[in-house]
């Protein structure tokens, strides 16, 4: 099994930032990628951004060039910085990781963190 944590979510104000984490623990013996997505009401769940073990990373158009995906490896730990926000981006963001877990390869959830943009 492999549980997933997030953190940093909360309420900003548009022009703001925020640092979003993902921690990954459990039975890992390798992760393949690492991601985030977010979700309002109505709306599909949709990729934010996305980074592979090899440091390769994919932006959604509407976040390019405002939003970092970064990784710390040792720990298993995905950052999403997010930069420039408006109401827009006001979402339920969860982060999503490819693991290899030996008996297992599949991808796991987090259990989401509230972003809302407001003044």
């Amino acid at each position: 099994q492999v549980q997933l944590v997030e953190s940093g979510g909360g309420l900003v104000q548009p022009g703001g930032s925020l640092r979003l984490s993902c921690a990954a623990s459990g039975r890992i013996v390798r992760i393949d990628a690492m991601a985030w997505y977010r979700q309002t009401p109505g709306k599909e769940r949709e990729l934010v951004a996305t980074i592979t073990s090899g440091g390769s990373t994919v932006y959604a158009d509407s976040v390019k060039g405002r939003f970092t995906i970064s990784t710390d490896n040792a720990k298993n730990t995905v950052f999403l910085h997010m930069d420039s926000l408006n109401s827009g981006d006001t979402a339920i963001y969860y982060c999503n990781v490819l693991v290899d877990s030996g008996s297992i390869y599949g991808g796991y959830w987090g259990q989401g963190t509230q972003v809302t943009v407001s003044s």
